[in-house]
């Protein structure tokens, strides 16, 4: 991660409220239960993953809504906490703030490779900042037409590699980067299934825990890269589903110059989750999560899974 993770993504439950709850079940707000969707593990209102075209809070039309999230992410070698809040206005614009906390322990076995000077318990801190506007559509309220919902974001990261300065200096990677991306949701009405497309233009490695770009004979230059999330509704208040996000995979050539195999390969992140909705201004969610293999070479090539749990809060 996205270590990730990733957290699914409840605003597929508010789908539910759409055409399942009464009018007394609505917020107070006036938008219908969790229609705002939940944080991303980088901020954004979405899934886990991948954002969504939902712009975050319960905030309606001439409204300002806040929402505040906290996510953890462990998986077999590596665990990443995620924090941060939400400001939706108008249900036209979104301002996000995050901050991810990964805890990159294993990688003081790069020392054995070269004398990286990493330290026991190593840690990675990067601070995202993230906007979003709607174009068009309403994946709610506009679920009877072919038309999704449309947005287009942007998140800005700074890392902050305290003693793996150096491997990101040996990796060629820049300690900042911005993403911009673009994603359309709709609601399926008849089936119960929200689905969301994105369209991610990027230079980050692992979202950006590993910096930004690489080193020739690495990619440097930014990419295109698809991620896609589905949300199946079990009822009003639950929900399952799956994301799936490619990624750049930036590092791997260096890797294999420098005589590490696949050593530095980035896999494509995926999870499966249940997410849970006890009140409208609160989400539970519950995911089974696999990165891949991050660093395979100084972790004997496993594969990243584990769990992520999530949950959030709205003002």
């Amino acid at each position: 991660m996205t270590a990730l993770s990733l957290k699914p993504f409840v605003a597929a439950l508010a789908l539910g409220g759409a055409w399942a709850l009464p009018p007394t079940a609505q917020a107070d707000t006036g938008k219908l239960l969790l229609t705002g969707g939940v944080s991303t593990v980088s901020g954004p209102a979405g899934g886990g993953m991948v954002p969504w075209a939902v712009i975050g809070t319960q905030a309606t039309e001439g409204e300002v809504g806040v929402t505040a999230h906290a996510t953890r992410v462990g998986t077999l070698d590596y665990a990443l906490a995620s924090y941060g809040a939400t400001v939706g206005v108008h249900d036209r614009v979104e301002v996000s703030v995050a901050r991810q906390d990964f805890d990159a322990g294993a990688a003081t076995a790069l020392n054995a490779i070269a004398p990286f000077g990493v330290k026991p318990g190593a840690r990675l801190k990067m601070d995202i900042v993230g906007v979003k506007v709607k174009l068009l559509g309403d994946a709610i309220l506009e679920a009877h037409t072919l038309i999704p919902q449309i947005a287009v974001g942007v998140e800005h990261k700074r890392l902050q590699a305290g003693s793996l300065g150096s491997v990101l200096d040996f990796l060629g990677a820049d300690r900042s980067g911005t993403d911009l991306y673009v994603s359309a949701s709709k609601l399926l009405l008849d089936k119960g299934l929200l689905l969301t497309g994105t369209l991610r233009y990027t230079r980050a490695n692992q979202n950006g825990l590993l910096g930004f770009g690489a080193a020739g004979p690495g990619r440097d230059g930014y990419s295109l890269q698809p991620e896609i999330s589905v949300a199946y509704l079990l009822r009003r208040d639950l929900a399952i589903g799956a994301e799936y996000r490619f990624k750049p995979d930036n590092l791997r050539a260096l890797g294999e110059a420098a005589g590490l195999g696949n050593g530095l390969q980035e896999d494509d992140w995926k999870d499966v989750f249940i997410a849970w909705a006890p009140h409208k201004s609160l989400s539970l969610t519950l995911a089974y999560v696999d990165l891949g293999r991050i660093v395979p070479g100084i972790t004997r090539n496993k594969r990243q899974t584990g769990w992520y749990v999530s949950a959030q809060a709205g003002f």
